[in-house]
């Protein structure tokens, strides 16, 4: 299924103010019913509807660009601070995005490659391989016999990128689903910073060649080839790869999921602590596995964030000691990494250590960890959700903190897929 990208600001907020209203009258249908029956509706039971939760999803899926990114990170990064029904709202937007219709797709590429552009190919398919929130990609051969995946910027998306993500704000604040007293303007910051940074093909082109750089001492791994001449801000070209989705490889034999796995926490310590260069989005799509060759391959270097010595060097500490679980260092190293402040009152700071401690669990673990045993996405959602609860601790970590949860959250989410068992701890030590 097609849908035109609307392109201008009036248009997407129309689009927005459209779904504002549908949702308000959604809310009054389900009002009366409730109360013809006998009912005294909360707010929050007459906006979360099935038919609402459609509307919304359904225009922010249309909209794509800013507008469906701002849904996908704030389900992804406020995490559990966030009602359950909301997150699951939002959730949905990770794989709902439609696709261009060819005719816009046409008019992408005769502005960034010229009205002739496909006479450099044999083939260009108009019908994508993947569609997201940003972009989607294509697959094209060129007349030297380059075999390529073009990744395809939504018209518009860069233009609105403000507005977008201050209109989805607005609209989360007024629906009362996001407490008032929890302040989000940093992650709005935040996130207008790192979708203009996802929307520069030329810096993800400059990342994806970095990265083939860092990894040349390791084999196990494959990263597409930049096509430069064919790179513009709008488009990236790159040298197409085949394999299986990561996921798929859920019937593979044990040792070849505790493989993948390992290989993937040990990236994250390579990235963390020897790269100070994280490619912070956990979407399993941003990952395939070539089965003949046994790589895995790298895609999708967008979000990729560098990291200070400064917060490498207090997640050490903070993996040290909880691996010797030392309270009193954890304390002080979750304090320097912004977990809390000197201000936050005791029992939230134990209770912040208790996610943290949670979440380092496969470190803290002398041996194998199995994962998919394991239910720590489950305590770390009910601690979340505890704390969120109590409305007197509402508190944003550092984004860069925050995206590198996503990261951590979205391994620990493809472990538990494939039910891998890896030694976490033994990975760490040639690390911290």
């Amino acid at each position: 299924m097609s849908a035109p990208v609307p392109r201008g600001r009036l248009s997407r907020l129309a689009r927005l103010g459209s779904m504002a209203t549908g949702v308000a009258g959604g809310m009054l249908m389900e009002g009366a019913r409730q109360l013809a029956q006998g009912k005294r509706p909360r707010i929050s039971d007459l906006l979360l509807t099935p038919a609402n939760a459609r509307r919304v999803t359904q225009q922010l899926a249309q909209l794509r660009g800013a507008a469906m990114k701002v849904g996908q990170m704030i389900s992804m990064d406020a995490g559990d601070m966030l009602p359950p029904e909301l997150a699951a709202i939002l959730a949905r937007l990770r794989s709902d995005a439609q696709a261009m219709p060819k005719k816009q797709v046409q008019g992408v590429l005769d502005a960034n490659w010229g009205a002739h552009w496909q006479q450099q190919f044999d083939q260009f398919s108009f019908t994508p391989i993947a569609a997201a929130s940003i972009g989607q990609v294509h697959r094209a051969k060129t007349k030297s016999g380059q075999d390529l995946a073009i990744k395809i910027q939504y018209p518009g998306v860069r233009e609105s990128i403000d507005s977008d993500v201050n209109n989805v704000a607005s609209l989360l604040r007024m629906s009362g689903l996001l407490p008032k007293t929890l302040n989000i303007k940093p992650l709005l910051t935040q996130a207008k910073r790192q979708l203009r940074e996802e929307a520069d093909y030329l810096r993800e082109g400059g990342y994806l060649q970095r990265y083939a750089s860092l990894l040349a001492d390791a084999p196990e791994f494959l990263v597409p080839e930049l096509c430069s001449e064919l790179t513009t801000p709008s488009v990236l070209a790159m040298s197409f790869v085949g394999g299986v989705p990561v996921e798929s490889m859920v019937d593979a034999p044990q040792q070849e999921r505790d493989r993948i796995v390992a290989l993937l926490v040990r990236l994250l310590f390579r990235e963390i602590f020897e790269f100070r260069l994280v490619q912070t989005d956990p979407n399993f799509a941003n990952y395939r596995y070539d089965t003949e060759s046994r790589q895995l391959i790298l895609l999708d270097f967008g979000a990729t964030r560098p990291y200070k010595d400064t917060m490498a060097r207090a997640y050490r500490r903070l993996l040290m000691a909880a691996a010797a679980s030392d309270q009193q260092a954890m304390r002080k190293a979750a304090l320097s990494l912004g977990y809390f402040d000197a201000s936050t009152q005791e029992k939230h700071q134990l209770a912040v250590l208790g996610m943290v401690d949670i979440a380092l669990e496969p470190f803290r673990l002398a041996g194998v960890y199995d994962f998919g045993r394991s239910d720590i996405a489950q305590r770390l959602h009910a601690a979340g959700m505890d704390l969120a609860l109590g409305r007197d601790f509402w508190h944003i970590p550092p984004v860069d903190t925050l995206f590198l949860h996503r990261k951590l959250g979205g391994m620990y989410l493809l472990a538990a897929r494939l039910k891998a068992q890896v030694n976490v701890q033994q990975l760490a030590k040639d690390f911290i």
